[in-house]
């Protein structure tokens, strides 16, 4: 790209550029924008910076595709593919056009009214936010102003447009088929991940030209609208974004600022989506406190701020993530399991010693509990509840049991081949701890999905894997028990102890940090359990056992429903042996081919002989594992075997789809073709 007379007026650059979209391929102006960003000061890249990341992520409100990342992929566009990420790459030209404009200090506006749900109404009832990321970021607007908006400097203003570019959905072109897994997008989640939170090492200073040396993290600004604050600390980092003014003495302070302004805007882009319902179950990080130290205490007094309940009246937003939404979230809790357990053991005792924890090692040792966990409990259980009762399911599962799982995520195991999945290994007592503190993660969450399960048809080849994969994780030995001792803490009786008060867990709205070190370690675990479960679900809420009697009812209704579905399958394999491989729609004359390596509807399309054989292993397994984590025993099966027997021969054709044979063969009536889109 050339512009005559030396350096342009930003208006003639962005013309230029613009002129340029239009008449030059996107490889060639890949390769221009690199050359501005090298070449221009940061006064003319000002200008044109909301401009490109426009162009590149698309509008916020999804009439401009942009670069259309979520579709792009190297086997169908392998030129456009790498080009752009090269340009996107954490050590590439747009970083270093963002630190460029970082050090300038320039801002730039991101309008209120895109951000999830509830921090828009919150913030639009003058109300801050419980994340204290946006107390020194909001804005209010001027005299004829479009409205509120976050006063955002070009890291975050970047990253905020790169994280909703994952749930604004976006006008791809007709008959376009994106994957999931092999896009530029999900490449580049995973690239970002992997340099801001490092497994290994710190994250790499950033290279571009800068006298300083250094990239200044955001002084702190004043909110310029009055909010009503759930607590007294403006920041999130006490120690580390308060003091700006030491920034650059304390790479270390920069580094941990980039790490956690990527990790926190990934969370509240990502997680903080959920109904008006599910917000009404939420207090304030005081009224958590206060709630928990009257329950485990002296009495039970419900606090619940008047305006935190105004600040929701107004939103009825339901929001609907989709799998690849739940799919790159699983990205993050793996990443994030694998970020945390690299921090030595050597590390992770030395917090509570004499040796001061560098920024990077306190954020691995609470960056799960602290960041993660509530968000992803709301966000899992709105899933459980709204998702809808299909196949498709199975993306949200396997992001539970990730989260379920960090031990599968430790960065030594990784490296060394898989053990044999036949057989559980036991989990190593050092978890726990995490298991006993995420109680709910595991103990509520199956429950709902018991539910669920006991809703499907397990005869469904993919339903019967998702039971299968539910079943055999809460089998690994070591596990129940957890889970179990965990329950046994919780409702253990709690006496008065009024010093309590003083060991309750620190929130940064109460003048806490997520990274202080100063806060006093709790070490009573019934206290923690007790603590975690009324803060997710307020003070009065009724505990359901997982290994209670309720449960086990459910688990024994279920086992009825599995030996059902097995029956069911060896009926269908043993009247139709003639299909072999064949499926069920090949069989009566249709096709649903899956171009998307996605998790479709309906799977009658795979059960032909093999998929019913693999379908009632799954079934099989899947009722050993319950009996090893319910102890059911054989009498018990035996029972609920005899009820079942003879009843599911009667039953068979009703079960099969609606049908009609003559001398052409085989055909569904119109009422079996909606029985099997069901």
């Amino acid at each position: 790209m050339s512009v005559p007379g030396g350096s342009p007026q930003p208006s003639y650059l962005l013309a230029t550029l613009k002129a340029d979209c239009v008449n030059k391929p996107f490889h060639q102006r890949c390769q221009d924008l690199i050359r501005v960003i090298e070449d221009f000061p940061a006064k003319e890249l000002h200008a044109i910076f909301p401009w490109l990341v426009e162009q590149v992520f698309g509008s916020l409100d999804g009439s401009i595709v942009g670069w259309n990342l979520r579709c792009l992929q190297e086997k169908t566009a392998p030129l456009e593919f790498h080009s752009a990420l090269f340009f996107l790459d954490p050590s590439g030209a747009m970083m270093k056009l963002v630190y460029k404009l970082q050090v300038e200090e320039y801002r730039y506006d991101f309008p209120v009214s895109f951000l999830p749900g509830p921090v828009r109404a919150s913030i639009q009832e003058r109300v801050l936010p419980e994340c204290p990321f946006y107390h020194n970021k909001i804005q209010f607007p001027s005299s004829g102003g479009l409205g509120l908006h976050l006063s955002l400097n070009a890291f975050e203003y970047f990253m905020f447009h790169f994280a909703i570019f994952l749930i604004i959905q976006r006008n791809f072109l007709t008959g376009q088929v994106c994957n999931y897994s092999d896009n530029a997008y999900y490449i580049l989640v995973e690239k970002y991940l992997n340099w801001f939170l490092p497994i290994e090492g710190n994250v790499p200073p950033p290279n571009f030209s800068n006298p300083g040396g250094a990239v200044p993290s955001p002084a702190p600004r004043s909110p310029s609208i009055s909010l009503t604050s759930y607590g007294t600390s403006p920041s999130l980092l006490k120690r580390h974004i308060s003091h700006q003014h030491l920034v650059n003495a304390d790479p270390a302070a920069q580094e941990i600022w980039r790490s956690e302004t990527l990790l926190q805007i990934f969370v509240e882009m990502w997680l903080h989506h959920y109904s008006l319902e599910m917000y009404h179950k939420m207090q304030s990080p005081h009224a958590k406190l206060e709630a928990l130290h009257h329950r485990l205490s002296v009495s039970s007094t419900s606090y619940i701020s008047p305006a935190l309940h105004g600040s929701f009246h107004s939103y009825q937003e339901s929001f609907q993530p989709t799998e690849e939404h739940v799919l790159l979230v699983r990205v993050l809790v793996k990443h994030l399991h694998a970020f945390a357990n690299s921090l030595r053991p050597e590390q992770s005792a030395s917090s509570t010693h004499s040796h001061t924890p560098s920024p990077m090692e306190e954020l691995k040792r609470i960056v799960i509990q602290r960041f993660i966990q509530p968000k992803l409990y709301i966000f899992l259980q709105h899933c459980f509840g709204h998702w809808p009762l299909d196949a498709s399911f199975r993306a949200v599962l396997e992001m539970w049991l990730s989260y379920v799982q960090p031990w599968r995520y430790v960065p030594e195991r990784s490296a060394s081949p898989v053990g044999n999945e036949t057989q559980n290994r036991a989990v190593p007592e050092k978890w726990a701890s995490f298991v006993q503190e995420n109680l709910l993660m595991y103990t509520k969450l199956f429950l709902r999905y018991l539910n669920r399960a006991i809703r499907s048809d397990l005869v469904s080849p993919k339903n019967a894997l998702m039971l299968f994969r539910v079943a055999k994780v809460f089998s690994q030995p070591n596990l129940p028990e957890m889970i179990q001792k965990g329950e046994q803490l919780l409702l253990e009786p709690e006496p008065v102890m009024p010093h309590r008060q003083h060991r309750l867990l620190m929130s940064p709205s109460l003048g806490g940090s997520f990274l202080s070190s100063w806060q006093p370690p709790i070490t009573d675990t019934s206290f923690k359990i007790k603590s975690h479960v009324y803060s997710l679900e307020g003070q009065d809420f009724q505990y359901t056992q997982m290994f209670g009697s309720e449960t086990r009812n459910l688990v024994l209704r279920l086992a009825q429903l599995i030996i059902q579905a097995k029956q069911t399958a060896k009926s269908l394999s043993d009247q139709y042996p003639d299909m072999g491989s064949q499926s069920l729609f090949s069989w009566f004359g249709l096709n649903s081919p899956d171009h998307n390596n996605t998790y479709t509807g309906n799977d009658l399309d795979e059960a032909g002989y093999d998929s019913i054989r693999k379908t009632d292993e799954h079934l099989e397994k899947a009722l050993e594992y319950l009996c090893q984590v319910f102890r059911l025993n054989s009498a018990q099966l035996s029972h609920l075997t005899v009820n079942f027997g003879n009843a599911q021969d009667e039953s068979l054709r009703n079960q099969l789809p609606d049908f009609i044979q003559n001398e052409n063969g085989v055909y569904l009536t119109p009422l079996g073709r909606q029985q099997v889109r069901l």
